[in-house]
């Protein structure tokens, strides 16, 4: 069954198109690679999948519990509440706040208490922040950040960084998860560990993954199937083996024929 479908999606940027006719489609449970050389279009592509950017032609349809929902040019708040959530290739936390209100921020649909049962510190107000407390500690312990939660965020490390962003991601309990280039500027004892977090986390909360990613090594060993982004289009798509040894993908990534 499928969970999302993107059909002939286009993005124009004044006379430039950045993306062009793309068609994309991810099944329950996959975890689905999409790579190409910079510039490709592949965080556009993320952008209009998220409601970042206005779609300038094209459907994406997200379907869940048999019912299907046309989401482009949604706002992002109202993609997000559907169950699709992302990260960026920029990392983007609170930087100035604690490691666990990183994560609490994301939990605002666990929090029901009214905003009078707040200011009076009624009892429902800390029942419901003690429940959200402990989820966003047990998803920092799934990152491997549970000794951490009360540092700062701008004094993780940046591999720390990335991965507490997976955390937040988490925390708003999707369905489907646009990793962008989670990988970048990891060493590669973190990559390692990076590569089996996303096959725990897509296993253990029955996620749908799409995943940008330049290091191919992470690419090759998570991903089920990948699309191959070159100028804004689809060149190919298939398997990990069989994308290695693609001429279109091999000419794209070293600029020229072979």
């Amino acid at each position: 069954m499928s969970i999302l479908e993107i059909k002939s999606l286009s993005k124009n940027f004044g006379g430039l198109s950045a993306v062009l006719d793309v068609d994309i489609t991810l099944e329950k449970g996959e975890l689905v690679g999409l790579i190409g050389p910079n510039g490709a279009g592949k965080t556009t592509v993320f952008n209009l999948l998220t409601g970042v950017y206005p779609v300038s032609a094209g459907k994406i349809i997200f379907s869940d519990a048999d019912q299907s929902t046309n989401i482009e040019n949604c706002k992002p708040y109202i993609i997000a509440n559907l169950g699709i959530t992302r990260t960026f290739q920029n990392i983007r936390l609170f930087k100035k706040l604690t490691v666990l209100d990183n994560v609490k921020i994301a939990m605002h649909k666990k929090c029901r208490y009214s905003f009078i049962s707040a200011v009076l510190r009624l009892p429902v107000y800390y029942s419901q922040e003690a429940e959200v407390d402990e989820r966003a500690k047990a998803l920092l312990a799934e990152v491997g950040l549970a000794d951490k939660v009360a540092f700062i965020a701008e004094n993780l490390s940046y591999g720390e960084q990335r991965r507490l962003e997976i955390a937040r991601a988490l925390a708003t309990e999707p369905k489907l998860l646009f990793l962008d280039e989670p990988a970048a500027g990891m060493n590669p004892q973190e990559t390692a560990q990076l590569t089996g977090l996303i096959k725990t986390i897509r296993d253990k909360y029955n996620l749908t993954v799409l995943l940008i990613e330049h290091d191919m090594s992470v690419v090759m060993k998570v991903c089920e199937r990948i699309y191959v982004l070159d100028y804004g289009s689809i060149i190919a798509e298939g398997k990990p083996e069989d994308i290695k040894h693609n001429r279109k993908v091999i000419e794209a990534y070293l600029g020229g024929d072979i």
